[in-house]
């Protein structure tokens, strides 16, 4: 199995940032944040791989969170870089990033502050699919930005028809208690949604529907660890009424096809 969405920090800063989070989220993590955390949970939830996606929250933190991602690269966890829209020279950081390894980036609109049909992050998404990127980008709604939707499914659907990245995963299933857009906006195009925090939040059937005529060859399993459980969403993930083939895809063939 593999888990296309967690998160991991420094362990001098994990305490510290998972402490910050949890308290503007209103949420309880599942692990401390750090790597050998995340390792832990993912041994016993069956996990052969955890990705983590790091988060520039300005564009100065490039080269820190980079460094540290860099770190993370083959093994239980394999990590994606990350930019912030606002840099003076995405091209040169994401050539940087291509250097590096990375298989993919990470981008944040709530986090970053910036409309994610915003011509930078416009820009970003063509030049890293010109590169062979994966690019993950968080959808919908945001605990921690509770007052705007800076990735709604709409602003997705327009970046996929303008830009037509190959792949794009859209987490959240496409946008965080935006389902109905979602399926209104998003379903049937080419994009990738990850099921990262969705369980027991999204409706079952609705779920289910979404993964199907979307086609489950375009899921992902994921939990945003440490903001779920990695066994708890495997279990969940389990007791749905998925075929074993459809259940093969999502757990694991997909990403697999991603990352080679």
């Amino acid at each position: 199995m593999i888990d296309f969405h967690t998160h991991i920090f420094p362990d001098k800063i994990a305490g510290k940032t998972l402490g910050f989070l949890s308290a503007r989220c209103r949420t309880v993590p599942f692990t401390d944040g750090t790597a050998d955390g995340l390792k832990a949970s993912g041994q016993k939830a069956g996990m052969d791989i955890s990705i983590a996606l790091p988060v520039v929250t300005k564009p100065a933190q490039f080269e820190s969170i980079n460094r540290f991602a860099a770190q993370f690269q083959e093994g239980e966890i394999i990590s994606f870089g990350g930019l912030h829209p606002d840099s003076s020279d995405y091209r040169s950081e994401l050539r940087t990033l291509k250097d590096m390894g990375f298989k993919g980036i990470k981008l944040h609109p709530a986090y970053q502050e910036t409309m994610f049909n915003d011509i930078r992050y416009k820009r970003i998404v063509s030049y890293a699919s010109e590169l062979g990127f994966i690019i993950t980008v968080h959808g919908g709604y945001d605990p921690g930005y509770p007052d705007c939707i800076y990735c709604a499914p709409q602003m997705a659907a327009e970046v996929i028809d303008e830009v037509q990245p190959e792949k794009l995963v859209i987490a959240h299933m496409g946008g965080f208690k935006c389902w109905d857009d979602v399926e209104r906006c998003i379903v049937g195009k080419q994009v990738y949604l990850d099921t990262a925090v969705v369980f027991g939040e999204i409706d079952d059937g609705q779920f289910v529907r979404i993964c199907r005529n979307h086609g489950t060859d375009k899921i992902l399993f994921a939990t945003d660890s440490p903001w779920t459980g990695q066994a708890e969403s495997a279990e969940y993930m389990n007791r749905l009424p998925f075929t074993e083939t459809e259940k093969n895809r999502i757990f694991d063939e997909n990403a697999r096809k991603l990352l080679t």
